[in-house]
């Protein structure tokens, strides 16, 4: 299992518009989720981040995408929970692949937080359980990555 290296010190996000999309599917994780890239947004100097919610993580690119026309970075945030079809595969897959594609498109980060785990118990393990808060790491790696986009160079088409 990898553990999460905390970004360097000393990140303000005051100033930068971040945008938080939400699946509601398995709203009992993606509200916790969310409330902890929330508590490290204010934390870091993000006065009022974007907030929108969507059916679930299959609809988070679209979403995504129309967010980072207007954005300096995108969070996105959702749980999938394997089951016993492969629904999960599909979902899961497409959900990354997505939010990728709408990164390299649109130049802007766009931050995969969501959850995509074999059990309810590992999902929980990772909203402030054993295993940290991924609401937390999303939320930081969008901050970082805004951050390092704004010092390097403009990319070239």
């Amino acid at each position: 299992m990898g553990e999460y290296a905390a970004p360097p010190e000393g990140l303000d996000a005051s100033g930068l518009r971040i945008a938080v999309a939400v699946g509601r599917f398995n709203l009992h994780i993606t509200e916790p989720l969310l409330d902890g890239a929330r508590r490290v947004l204010a934390d870091h100097g993000v006065v009022d981040p974007t907030i929108v919610w969507v059916p679930g993580a299959f609809e988070l690119p679209l979403a995504a995408q129309r967010l980072a026309g207007s954005h300096d970075a995108v969070v996105a945030l959702g749980a999938v929970i394997r089951g016993d079809t492969p629904h999960f595969d599909f979902v899961a897959g497409e959900t990354a692949a997505g939010l990728m594609r709408v990164g390299l498109d649109t130049r802007i980060p766009v931050v995969f937080g969501v959850l995509t785990t074999d059990t309810l118990a590992q999902a929980e393990a990772r909203i402030g359980g054993h295993v940290g808060h991924k609401g937390e790491e999303a939320a930081l790696t969008a901050i970082e990555m805004a951050a390092l986009l704004a010092r390097l160079p403009p990319a070239t088409e």
